[in-house]
């Protein structure tokens, strides 16, 4: 597994522990943790929440009323800074 996975998965392990059911999917370029918040969370876990998708490159929430509300975060793979990045013609 890569760093971002095991990083993503230290993430979903922490929302789950605060009640958030999560998913886990890798992608090519990143690894992603959703959760479903449910209605009604304190305050108080709303701040454990955002302390704990802190760790991850990017996060968010999408609200609908049709879905609920999903936080997200991404996990990005890192990239080599060095040899052949981009193919031929493209190293640094």
């Amino acid at each position: 597994m890569p760093a971002s996975g095991v990083s993503a998965a230290a993430i979903a392990a922490r929302l789950s522990s605060l009640g958030l059911p999560t998913r886990v999917e890798e992608h090519r370029r990143h690894t992603s943790v959703e959760a479903e918040v449910p209605d009604g969370l304190s305050a108080a876990s709303w701040r454990e929440v955002l302390d704990v998708v802190a760790e991850a490159d990017r996060f968010g929430l999408l609200a609908t009323s049709l879905n609920g509300r999903t936080l997200w975060a991404v996990v990005s793979r890192t990239v080599p800074t060095t040899g052949d990045v981009g193919g031929s013609g493209h190293q640094r």
